[in-house]
């Protein structure tokens, strides 16, 4: 299990850096096997160039290497991720995340070229990631399987389609050593009953014990307890994405008392409405809040 990490913010607005610190020590001591910095559930698009780097530096030293970390590279400009590929200080990094194009709605030889270009300028293995919900292009499993066959430096796919037809097709053709992971908490346990890996997860920010051992057992092939889990954490899931991420799961966090609830415009926290499910199952799971 990897964890997409949260960015908390103080009521001005500016990073809450003790906050992220005792988030970081609680992720890492839950037994997360990976981090993933400055995704798309860091709330990238409304950090600035200088504040995405003071993160990815901060949570390296924070993890002291103690797991491995994979950063965020992505946008729907090729020229200037691979320039950023090509200038990026990646001590301490072990792979980026890079996601499909936003909004440009390209055809499929153009997320081919996109990533083609990011593997031969990635200086670590690349994670293809397809979402396609928020970024308005679905990759499909020919695209996948065509990048994965012919760049050695692509090594996985963080996979958020939700088509199981497409995922199964990609784990039942991909090369030997390529990994297909989750990109949704929800179905994360079905996914590994097909063949994937594990998850990237956003409940993991708040839970990283008991969804990585959820994860573990049913890699182990122990469905029955792994379902379990699953089927604990199911409403909290639901809810977590109700309203949107990462409003979801800073919901759940200031509950639980690790951050302010504070996200940057255009995003905005849950309803009280909402709010108040999310406080209700947690002391329904007797989680301390």
């Amino acid at each position: 299990m990897g964890v997409a990490l949260i960015t908390p913010f103080k009521s001005d607005e500016s990073i809450d850096y003790d906050a992220l610190a005792r988030l970081v020590e609680h992720i890492i001591k839950g037994g997360t096997d990976y981090l993933v910095v400055c995704g798309t559930t860091a709330e990238t698009p409304t950090l600035t160039h200088q504040e995405k780097e003071d993160i990815k530096r901060f949570v390296v030293q924070c993890a002291a290497g103690r797991l491995p970390i994979v950063l965020g590279v992505g946008g729907n400009n090729t020229k200037a991720v691979v320039e950023s590929l090509k200038t990026t200080d990646f001590t301490g990094i072990d792979a980026i995340l890079s996601s499909t194009p936003y909004y440009n709605k390209p055809s499929q030889e153009g997320l081919y070229q996109h990533f083609a270009a990011i593997a031969n300028a990635s200086p670590r293995p690349v994670v293809l990631y397809n979402v396609p919900g928020r970024t308005g292009v679905n990759m499909t499993a020919t695209t996948t399987l065509r990048l994965a066959k012919e760049f050695p430096t692509i090594c996985a796919i963080k996979e958020a389609s939700g088509n199981f037809t497409q995922i199964d097709d990609i784990i039942k053709n991909k090369p030997k050593e390529f990994m297909v992971i989750s990109g949704d908490d929800g179905i994360t346990f079905p996914l590994i009953t097909l063949g994937a890996v594990g998850v990237i997860s956003v409940i993991g920010n708040a839970f990283p014990r008991e969804f990585s051992r959820m994860v573990r057992l049913a890699l182990q092939g122990d469905y029955d307890n792994a379902r379990q889990i699953h089927h604990h954490f199911n409403e909290l899931i639901q809810l977590l994405f109700v309203e949107g991420n990462p409003a979801g799961v800073k919901s759940m966090l200031a509950v639980m008392g690790f951050i302010e609830n504070k996200l940057r415009l255009p995003l905005v926290p849950n309803t009280i409405t909402t709010y108040e499910k999310i406080r209700i199952v947690l002391n329904e799971l007797n989680i301390k809040c």
